[in-house]
């Protein structure tokens, strides 16, 4: 029998974190699944899923909270395997528009209002092309109940999109 971990990771970005991370999950008996991590204002953040035998998850767990006398602030917590919730539908959201406090805040109310669950969301502030206005970017793993009107979401979505100045698109 198998515990997999999700596992939150933070410290100043210094090259040989993730070997040090890898090392200390394969030493005691995990396996490294999926990940996401970045460098963010100076810093390093991720997020994992590591899976190992349940006998050696409270070693590994304790492995990984020593790493922070390195510099590396992991949390692990214990994951258990989703409920079957029905048919879902999944589909993407791209965003583009002038940065402004509370772009985030908004299209997430309206989601979470038609009960659309966030898979995966990624940010980012660009240069315009012809301004050096910055733009707010993001794209968003969307997944929902497959009875969820569209139609409806994206009305919803439309409403606020003109008040934000930003452009909206669904695939």
């Amino acid at each position: 029998m198998t515990t997999s971990l999700v596992l939150t990771v933070i410290g100043p970005d210094k090259p040989g974190l993730v070997e040090m991370l890898a090392q200390t999950i394969t030493e005691n008996g995990g396996n490294w699944l999926e990940s996401g991590m970045s460098r963010l204002a100076g810093k390093f953040a991720g997020i994992l899923i590591t899976e190992v035998p349940a006998d050696k998850a409270d070693a590994l767990i304790n492995a990984l909270t020593a790493l922070e006398s390195q510099g590396l602030k992991v949390t692990a917590e214990r994951s258990d395997s989703p409920e079957n919730t029905g048919p879902t539908q999944s589909f993407t959201l791209e965003l583009v528009g002038h940065d402004k406090p509370g772009i985030v805040r908004d299209i997430s109310s309206v989601l979470a209002k038609h009960h659309v669950n966030v898979e995966r969301l990624s940010t980012e502030l660009v240069s315009g092309s012809m301004s050096a206005e910055l733009l707010f970017k993001a794209e968003a793993e969307l997944m929902a109940s497959a009875d969820l009107e569209l139609d409806e979401l994206q009305e919803s979505i439309e409403a606020i999109a003109s008040d934000l100045m930003v452009d909206i698109v669904f695939n």
